[in-house]
């Protein structure tokens, strides 16, 4: 073979080791750009999936999960629990947030979550040993108002929806009957009394509401009101059953208490005066229940009003009234039930508010002309 053939084969193998040198580069230049693809196509849905996972499972729940937090819990526990009831999305990345951002210190106890809570809401829940949400407004209902007030001065000051809308979702049949299935312990036959003016007056709880949406129904308004007032009135089931009273008896009894006091010493003070009254077959004869009969504020009452004939006037009729008078907070319903031990029978106040407390009726008459003047 001369020296031009080898040269000439030299090159070709050359030329062929080049090729080789391309398509090899080439290949590993098309495997790096998969493996870049897949690997960015697999960070983009992991931080997707992070992103997600970091945000509320569902922003627009308000369905309350109550859950359970054993005594002893730890993170994993807990962040599983979590996950079980649907409040996060992921345990670990939870649990793995919550050490990012040095929380600790998780508290055991009952908690009602919602699925549109932050994972920072949540974990200051857990916290706190309370739920922590930040309300998007809030509602307060003082003590001692009417249903009729509440519909003025709360609902149509405060939500989107007018009294007449408030009053007659409140005197809807229907929905009365639903609210019944509802509430059963709470809510009996008894609100459907004859000559009871409002089913629900005295059932819409005195606190401040905190809701989460901008615009909540008035069906979601009315019931956290209702289900506030179970929590304060079923805790005392047992002692009503031994009583052999009921909720409504409860809550009409202390309507009169929460109209008439000014402190809590005369809460009690007053249930014994009601109590004794009751038991000499008197008539409780209490100014307010004149006022609601009548159905108009009046800051002084005259002799004619209190000949006023109406199923409410407790001048008129012995006994409780037919039904609340207004809504009673926690301290008339609890003076209702621990009542003070005394004898006095007549009680009245002064221009201050301050009331005077009689056994007899020449006692009683004479605070009037002490205190009254009259």
């Amino acid at each position: 073979m001369d020296k031009q053939s080898k040269k000439e084969i030299m090159f070709e193998r050359m030329s062929e080791k080049k090729k080789e040198v391309k398509i090899v580069r080439r290949i590993v230049l098309i495997i790096t750009l998969v493996l870049l693809i897949v690997v960015g196509i697999a960070g983009f849905q992991a931080y997707n999936y992070v992103n997600d996972a970091l945000k509320p499972v569902d922003p627009d729940s308000e369905k309350v999960v109550n859950i359970e937090v054993p005594i002893g819990s730890n993170l994993d526990s807990i962040s599983a629990l979590l996950e079980e009831n649907g409040l996060i999305a992921d345990a670990r990345i939870y649990k793995y947030y919550v050490k990012f951002k040095n929380q600790a210190d998780f508290q055991a106890g009952t908690y009602g979550l919602l699925p549109s809570m932050t994972l920072d809401e949540i974990t200051e829940s857990l916290k706190t040993g309370k739920v922590y949400r930040e309300p998007l407004f809030n509602i307060t209902v003082p003590e001692g108002l009417t249903i009729d007030e509440i519909a003025e001065n709360v609902i149509a000051k405060k939500t989107k929806f007018t009294a007449e809308e408030f009053l007659a979702k409140v005197q809807d049949p229907q929905y009365i009957d639903e609210l019944m299935v509802k509430y059963p312990t709470l809510l009996t036959d008894e609100i459907k009394g004859e000559n009871v003016r409002y089913a629900l007056e005295g059932y819409l709880f005195p606190a401040t509401y905190a809701f989460y949406e901008e615009d909540p129904s008035l069906n979601l308004i009315i019931e956290q009101m209702l289900e506030a007032t179970e929590a304060n009135v079923v805790q005392y089931q047992a002692v009503l059953e031994e009583m052999e009273k009921t909720p409504h008896w409860l809550l009409t009894f202390a309507s009169l208490l929460e109209e008439e006091a000014t402190a809590q010493s005369d809460r009690q003070t007053i249930a014994s005066v009601f109590y004794n009254r009751l038991e000499a077959d008197m008539p409780l004869q209490t100014d307010p229940t004149v006022i609601y009969a009548m159905g108009e504020h009046k800051e002084r009452l005259f002799n004619k009003d209190y000949q006023f004939e109406h199923p409410y006037s407790t001048y008129t009729n012995k006994g409780l009234p037919p039904g609340p008078i207004a809504s009673a907070g926690a301290s008339s319903i609890q003076a209702v039930l621990d009542p003070a031990n005394t004898k006095y029978l007549y009680f009245l106040a002064d221009s201050t508010g301050k009331n005077h407390f009689a056994i007899t009726y020449d006692e009683h008459l004479a605070n009037r002309d002490k205190y009254i003047g009259q």
